[in-house]
């Protein structure tokens, strides 16, 4: 059997797993925070954020570890792009997606505040005045400096938001739930080894460099828990949940996975990066004014539509970059 075959079949077969991995985990970690009695933004933001954001978190950090860091910022940056101007684009085309106030003014400035800080913290050579421009160890931990903060702000919402009575669960429900989260990660793990070696191998049979297949194959994929997480709450129209769990899924590839990865190993940042850096600021820039056109407070279907005809001219544009 050929090598390209198998190594189709590989790709292929971790994807599949790191989704249902990925759906698995949010279920049973879904069914727990709803013990909490708290909002579906809340849940969205956190429980859905962080398990869609699995895939991410196991593919960039395994890519660290093996010293293939080309393929981190590309596809960390790429993804949420993707889930700006793709995912939520199709959500709200399906259904017109509202804002709350805070979200407006609070979490989705996080989310270009991410952006900005990787711009800032990865262009040292530029901003320096020469020198090579990466992301460092020191720069990682302030990464995750930005994500305690932002935890800090939920713990104090989740205090905001406690209701008269809490649900509670059975042990038999908790225990499934469990088993669900456990089975979850062991499918992460394994997909995102299949997904980076069956990437890495048509890299280099294509001549195509480790940043453009992050920019666009795996980001696209690793995307796909949050596509089927925010897709879903669009068709049930529970607005808050598709939003809250883009915006926490772009706040926690930034500060978490990329914070991670780079305390694994500095990740170098090339001149082509800023593209795509740019594209994520400006999404996060189009995302934010999205609330405040239109309808107030609502992304509205043509805006998805605008959003989604971006991201196809952003993917084109990255090929020729790359």
């Amino acid at each position: 059997m050929p090598d390209q075959f198998l190594y189709i079949l590989l790709f292929v077969a971790g994807f599949v797993v790191l989704i249902k991995g990925a759906q698995w985990l949010v279920d049973g970690a879904s069914s727990l925070a709803r013990c909490l009695g708290v909002s579906d933004m809340l849940i969205g933001l956190t429980v859905v954020a962080l398990g869609t954001s699995m895939p991410e978190l196991f593919i960039d950090t395994t890519a660290a570890v093996r010293g293939n860091t080309g393929l981190v910022i590309g596809s960390l940056v790429g993804a949420n792009i993707a889930n700006i101007l793709l995912i939520l684009g199709m959500s709200a085309v399906i259904y017109p997606l509202a804002i709350n106030h805070n979200t407006s003014w609070k979490e989705i400035p996080y989310v270009l505040l991410a952006a900005l800080v990787v711009f800032v913290m990865g262009n040292d050579g530029f901003f320096n005045g020469g020198g090579g421009s990466f992301i460092g160890r020191s720069d990682g931990l302030v990464f995750i400096a930005f994500l305690i903060i932002f935890l800090y702000y939920l713990a104090s919402i989740a205090g905001e938001e406690s209701r008269e009575r809490v649900a509670l669960c059975a042990r038999k429900n908790i225990r499934a739930s469990l088993l669900q989260v456990a089975g979850g990660l062991v499918g992460l793990f394994f997909g995102s080894r299949f997904v980076v070696s069956a990437a890495l191998y048509f890299a280099a049979r294509l001549d195509v460099s480790e940043n453009v297949v992050g920019l666009t194959i795996v980001s696209f994929g690793s995307t796909l828990p949050e596509m089927t997480a925010s897709v879903v709450a669009a068709l049930k129209k529970r607005s808050d949940l598709a939003l809250g769990n883009i915006i926490g899924s772009n706040i926690v590839n930034i500060f978490l996975i990329m914070g991670i990865s780079a305390i694994i190993r500095p990740l170098p940042l090339r001149p082509e990066d800023n593209f795509a850096i740019g594209v994520a600021i400006t999404a996060s820039i189009l995302l934010f004014l999205s609330a405040f056109v239109g309808k107030r407070s609502v992304i509205d279907r043509w805006i998805g539509v605008v959003f989604f005809f971006l991201y196809l001219f952003y993917i084109v544009m990255a090929i020729r970059v790359g």
